[in-house]
């Protein structure tokens, strides 16, 4: 993945395909939902433990490049 654009998309992907909505996966994440919303368009600057949270909730891995 390339950009926090390409992050989003890859969320709200999973998040789809685990059968939840926005509100669901926010709440299971801890994560407000205009928090969530803002990760899946790849707007604002989360900060990354919104980011993993979500992610761990879907059941994905991140992993930082240099």
């Amino acid at each position: 993945m390339n950009s926090v654009t390409e992050l989003g998309a890859e969320l709200q992907r999973a998040r789809k395909q685990n059968g939840l909505t926005q509100e669901q996966l926010a709440e299971l994440a801890g994560i407000s939902e205009r928090t969530l919303r803002s990760i899946e368009r790849g707007a604002g600057n989360p900060s990354i433990e919104a980011v993993l949270s979500v992610a761990n909730v879907l059941g994905l891995r991140i992993a930082v490049a240099k």
